[in-house]
């Protein structure tokens, strides 16, 4: 079964860096066919599907009673989104962080990631899952508001003014067509990888906070790579800091409202390094390089740095 495993995986893999492509041409065209900016499709469009493997993992570990499973995706996919995603993108191209990103979209990250930590104290229960569909009504309210405020300003579209009837199709078809080879090249590779791990003895919990959650995080990686190397920094920033915010009210709430989460053997240490993952982002973003307002290339080193002393750590742990 190994080798099956095997090529199933780098199958997932190349559907998934396809979709990748797509997904991101499709949305850019998008935004400035509409006259919004990057930003914004970076944090509804783009994220919600993005954070699809992560809904689809969750809900059905949740269903089938498996809650480690559930929540450790969550937290190991944000773990990944924060310190490799973001640490890999600033290396790609600095990472520029606009007015918006330093006093609104990152911060609402970090408050989110608070919320979480501080109602994983105990376990999740329903309500604490229609609580956090709560606040994600609260933050997709403020994404519509930002479209609301750009439409209003009416500022020019990066494209050009008139573009030809079939590209808005076009635009439709690429970004449907690179989300599902995204959900199906990430399934795959989930599947894969965990079968991998299962024949080599990992553990539930090893298992869902490092491969199931860079699984899951993969679509974010190369969407966000593939944006900052085409130069596109708002909609990697934007599609990280979204993916993040829905991953810990969308589907940690979707899943706590199928079945009540039980922490198990997650460790505060886990929510702790989520959480400081958050709050290194938001101090890059507000006070790293005052004159260009980015995430440098050394800030991205240190970030990358500091998810391969916390995966090293839990493996040697475990």
């Amino acid at each position: 079964m190994l080798p099956l495993h095997c090529i199933v995986f780098l199958v997932g893999i190349v559907l998934t860096l396809k979709g990748a492509d797509w997904l991101t041409d499709g949305a850019s065209a998008i935004a400035r066919r509409l006259r919004v900016s990057s930003l914004v499709i970076g944090l509804t469009v783009v994220a919600f599907g993005t954070s699809a493997p992560e809904l689809v993992v969750s809900c059905l570990s949740a269903a089938h009673d498996q809650s480690e499973m559930a929540i450790g995706n969550v937290v190991g996919s944000n773990i990944f989104n924060l310190l490799a995603i973001m640490g890999v993108t600033a290396l790609v191209r600095p990472v520029v962080c606009s007015p918006g990103n330093i006093r609104y979209d990152v911060p609402f990250c970090l408050v989110a990631s608070i919320v979480v930590t501080a109602l994983a104290i105990d376990d999740l229960d329903r309500g604490d899952g229609i609580a956090l569909l709560c606040f994600l009504a609260v933050f997709v309210a403020y994404t519509l508001s930002i479209a609301r405020k750009e439409e209003t300003a009416g500022s020019e579209p990066s494209g050009p003014a008139s573009p030809p009837p079939s590209s808005a199709l076009r635009s439709s078809l690429l970004i449907l067509l690179g989300l599902a080879c995204l959900i199906v090249g990430g399934e795959l590779f989930v599947r894969a990888a965990t079968g991998i791990a299962l024949a080599l003895g990992v553990s539930q919990s090893v298992i869902a906070l490092t491969i199931v959650a860079a699984g899951t995080s993969l679509p974010e990686l190369v969407t966000s790579a593939m944006a900052a190397a085409k130069g596109d920094t708002d909609m990697a920033l934007g599609n990280v800091v979204g993916s993040c915010v829905l991953n810990l009210f969308l589907v940690l709430g979707a899943a706590a409202c199928i079945s009540p989460l039980l922490l198990g053997n997650m460790r505060p240490v886990d929510f702790g390094t989520m959480l400081g993952a958050a709050v290194l982002v938001w101090l890059f973003c507000r006070f790293g390089d005052k004159e260009n307002c980015r995430i440098n290339r050394w800030e991205g080193a240190l970030l990358l740095l500091s998810a391969i002393v916390y995966y090293s750590a839990l493996v040697v742990n475990s």
